[in-house]
């Protein structure tokens, strides 16, 4: 039930509006941490219902720790941070890759559910 939750509420960011710019570097990166908090939770739920697939879920939870990292990476270093139209279209692609990244985290780990 979490997984369709989190998805709708991704797919109504998302469709709402595709180029939101973040307001701020704080609220992007609280945003990152939120994602990984969410993926560790359902990881432990399903530990918990699926103990038989512990490690294919340990390699989830580090793919999604990797994930957060090259992600608070290229939040922090974005190309041509004088140029504000370039930035706002980094942060745009940016966002939009994070969604995606953690999406298929989520998906594979809803995966192991079958």
């Amino acid at each position: 039930m979490r997984h369709i939750l989190f998805f709708l509420s991704l797919w109504y960011e998302r469709t709402k509006n595709n180029n939101k710019v973040m307001a701020n570097l704080r609220f992007l990166k609280k945003e990152i941490d939120y994602r990984l908090e969410e993926l560790v939770f359902d990881c432990d739920m399903t530990i918990y219902f699926r103990p038989d697939k512990e490690q294919e879920i340990f390699a989830i939870m580090q793919e999604g720790v990797e994930l957060r990292n090259e992600l608070y990476h290229k939040a922090n270093n974005p190309v041509e941070p004088k140029n504000a139209s370039l930035v706002r279209k980094y942060y745009a692609a940016f966002r939009n890759e994070m969604v995606e990244g953690y999406g298929k985290l989520f998906e594979k780990l809803s995966a192991l559910h079958d």
